[in-house]
C-alpha cells in the first residue's frame, strides 16, 4: 500500500459530502425560485391592483397569470347574464392566427365547465376531460391546462384558462396556488375598476344633462340642442348610431333625428302604435314601453325576434338600448343607442345612468316647452296691440289721407301731375292691403278652428324641419301670401317646403338653409338655398321630380342648381291671382 493512494475510509466521506452540497444546491435553487416565484407575484399583484381602467385592467391580469406559471397561452373569459362569456381576451396568439381561427368562444366545451362549476381545475391533458369539445380548424394544439375562477365580491366575474406549460411538463399545486392567489387579487382590482368607471359614467351623464338642459332653457335651437345631446351620448357610450323619436299629437312616434352609420335608415320613419306593435309590428321602442323599468337592451339589435317592423334598419347593429324619455303617461320620446356587431353587450353599470339622462331629458324638454309657450302668449299679446294700432291708427291715417288726395286730384290741371298723384292714391291703396294683411296673419290665432294662412303654415313647416337638420333654416316671406294665394296653391307651397327641406337634411350635410317666400306681379316664388355638398350628377332626383310636378300641375316651373357661393339653390314659382280676396274687403276704402 503506497502513501500516495488515499484510502477507502477518506474517499467515502468525501463522497458523502459532495452530495451533501449537491443537495443543498438544489435547495437553495428550489428557495431561490420560490422567492423570484413569490416577488413576481408580488410584482403583478401591485401591477394589476394600480389600474383603473377595465380593460386595461383585464389584460394585465392575463398577461400577469402567463408569465407567473411560465404558459405558452392564457385567456380571460368574462361572464355574462347568460352564463357565457361576454369577452374573451387571448394572451399568445398572434392576430393573424386569431382571424384564422374565427370567432371566439362564447363557453361550450371545457371553458364551459368552470362557469358551470367555479372552481379550480388542473388537467394534464385537456382533450380527454369529458367536457372537451376540441378544437377549430387552425387552432394551436394545446395538452396541459389549468383554470381559476376569478371572484368579485361573491359572484364569479370571469375565469382565467392557461394552457400548454413551457417545456412540455404538467401545471402543478404551486401554480395552481399561485394563480388562486392572483385571482384574489384580480377580483379587488376588476371591483375597483368598475367602480371606478360607474362614478366616471354618472360624471359624464351628469354634465351632458346639465349641458342640455342649461342650452334648451338658454333658448338655443331644440334641433342643434338635440343633436349635440346625441352625439355625446353616442360618445359616452361607444355607440355607432344614435336615433331619437319624438311623440306627436297622435301618439304616434317619429324620427327627431338620427345620427351615425346607418342613420339614412331612420329618417322619417314613424313607428306604428301600441296595438299595430301587439299585433306583429314590434319594435325596440314598443318593448321599452311595455318594459317595468322603461329600458330594455338587446345583444343584437338586427337579429332581435322582437323587432319585426322595418328590421332592415338595424343592418349591421349589434347590442342596443332603448329608454324611453319620460315615462308612459307623459312621453316625451324615445332614445336607442347601437353598437358595431362584435361590441360589448350594454351593462348594467352603463345603463343606470342612462335611465336618469333620459329622465333628465324629459324634464328639460317640458320645462323649455312651458318656456316657449310663456313667450308665445307674450308674442301673442304684442301681435294684438300692433294689429289694433295699425287698425286703429295706421289704416285710418292713410285712408283719410287717399281720401284728401283723391278730392285734391280734380283741382289739379296738369295732366302729368294729376298722373303722379294718381299713382301716389294708388300705391296708399296697395299700402293699406298690405297692412290689412299683416293684421289678419297677427289676428289668425283669434279664431279657433279656422284654418291658418300661408305664413303661419310656412313658419311650422319650417320649424317641424328643424330637428332632422340640426339647425332652424331661415326664413322670409313678402306679399300679400295670406289674401293673394288661393289655398289649393298653399297646400302645394307647404308640401314643397316639407319636401325640400327634407332633402336638405337626407343629402346636403349642411349647417345652413334660407328659405323666401314671396307674392309679386302674380307670381308666388319659393326658394330654398343651403351650404352644403351641392347635387350629384349620378345621385337619385325622384324628390325633385315630384317638386317640379307639383309647379307642373299649377302652371309653373322650378330651377335647381348651385348656389352663389356654394351648395344648392332650388327657385320653385307657380302663377297666382289675388283669389283669396282682402280680409278686410268690407270696409271699404
Amino acid at each position: 500500500m503506497g502513501g500516495d493512494h488515499p484510502s477507502d475510509t477518506t474517499r467515502l466521506p468525501r463522497l458523502r459530502l459532495d452530495e451533501l452540497l449537491e443537495e443543498l444546491q438544489v435547495r437553495i435553487d428550489e428557495v431561490r425560485g420560490t422567492r423570484d416565484r413569490l416577488t413576481g407575484l408580488l410584482e403583478a399583484v401591485l401591477s394589476v391592483g394600480r389600474g383603473l381602467d377595465l380593460p386595461q385592467v383585464l389584460r394585465e391580469i392575463v398577461e400577469a397569470a402567463v408569465v407567473l406559471v411560465d404558459a405558452e397561452y392564457g385567456a380571460l373569459g368574462v361572464i355574462g347574464e347568460d352564463e357565457r362569456l361576454s369577452q374573451f381576451l387571448p394572451v399568445g396568439i398572434s392576430d393573424e392566427l386569431h382571424a384564422q381561427i374565427g370567432d371566439l368562444p362564447t363557453g361550450h366545451g371545457l371553458l364551459g365547465e368552470l362557469i358551470r362549476h367555479p372552481k379550480p381545475l388542473r388537467l394534464a391533458e385537456l382533450s380527454v376531460h369529458e367536457a372537451s369539445s376540441g378544437f377549430p380548424e387552425h387552432h394551436p394544439p394545446m395538452h396541459s391546462f389549468l383554470g381559476v375562477p376569478i371572484r368579485v365580491r361573491d359572484a364569479v366575474f370571469g375565469n382565467l384558462y392557461l394552457t400548454e406549460k413551457r417545456g412540455g411538463a404538467e401545471f402543478d399545486a404551486e401554480d395552481e396556488a399561485v394563480l388562486s392567489t392572483l385571482a384574489v387579487a384580480a377580483g379587488i382590482a376588476i371591483e375597483n375598476a368598475r367602480l371606478f368607471e360607474e362614478v366616471r359614467l354618472r360624471e359624464q351623464w351628469l354634465a351632458a344633462s346639465a349641458e342640455f338642459t342649461s342650452a334648451l332653457l338658454s333658448g338655443s335651437p331644440e334641433g342643434q340642442v338635440l343633436r349635440s345631446m346625441l352625439d355625446r351620448a353616442r360618445k359616452i357610450t361607444s355607440a355607432r348610431m344614435g336615433v331619437v323619436y319624438f311623440a306627436e299629437q297622435d301618439g304616434r312616434l317619429r324620427t327627431a333625428l338620427a345620427l351615425g352609420e346607418g342613420a339614412e335608415r331612420h329618417h322619417g320613419v314613424v313607428l306604428p302604435d301600441g296595438e299595430e306593435a301587439s299585433g306583429g309590428e314590434g319594435t325596440l321602442v314598443h318593448a321599452a314601453l311595455v318594459s317595468d323599468k322603461g329600458l330594455v337592451t338587446t345583444p343584437d339589435a338586427a337579429n332581435d325576434p322582437r323587432v319585426t317592423f322595418q328590421p332592415e334598419r338595424w343592418k349591421d347593429c349589434g347590442p342596443a338600448v332603448a329608454v324611453l324619455v319620460g315615462d308612459r303617461r307623459h312621453l316625451r320620446g324615445v332614445l336607442i343607442l347601437a353598437r358595431a356587431v362584435g361590441d360589448p353587450a350594454f351593462t348594467d353599470t352603463e345603463t343606470a345612468p342612462l335611465s336618469g339622462f333620459a329622465g333628465q331629458a324629459a324634464l328639460a324638454l317640458e320645462l323649455a316647452a312651458r318656456r316657449r309657450d310663456a313667450e308665445q302668449m307674450t308674442l301673442l299679446a304684442d301681435h294684438d296691440r300692433i294689429a289694433r294700432d295699425l287698425h286703429d291708427l295706421a289704416i285710418q291715417r292713410l285712408f283719410a289721407t287717399g281720401m284728401t288726395l283723391q278730392s285734391a286730384q280734380r283741382f289739379i290741371e296738369h295732366p302729368e301731375a294729376s298722373e303722379r298723384l294718381g299713382r301716389a292714391i294708388d300705391d296708399l291703396d296697395a299700402t293699406i292691403k298690405i297692412i290689412r294683411s299683416t293684421i289678419f296673419g297677427l289676428r289668425e290665432h283669434e279664431a279657433p278652428g279656422s284654418s291658418p294662412g300661408l305664413r303661419i303654415r310656412a313658419v311650422r313647416a319650417v320649424e317641424a324641419a328643424a330637428p332632422a337638420l340640426g339647425f332652424t333654416p331661415a326664413l322670409r316671406m313678402e306679399g300679400l301670401l295670406d289674401t293673394e294665394v288661393p289655398r289649393t296653391v298653399a297646400d302645394q307651397v307647404v308640401a314643397v317646403l316639407g319636401e325640400a327641406l327634407a332633402n336638405v337634411a337626407r343629402h346636403a350635410r349642411a349647417s345652413r338653409a334660407d328659405i323666401s317666400i314671396g307674392a309679386h306681379a302674380g307670381t308666388l316664388t319659393v326658394t330654398v338655398a343651403d351650404d352644403g355638398v351641392g347635387i350629384s350628377p349620378h345621385g337619385r332626383r325622384s324628390g325633385l321630380r315630384n317638386l317640379e310636378e307639383r309647379a307642373g300641375q299649377l302652371g309653373g316651373g322650378m330651377d335647381v342648381g348651385p348656389g352663389p357661393t356654394g351648395g344648392t339653390r332650388l327657385v320653385w314659382h307657380v302663377p297666382v291671382s289675388a283669389a283669396g280676396g282682402d280680409p278686410d274687403a268690407s270696409e271699404g276704402r
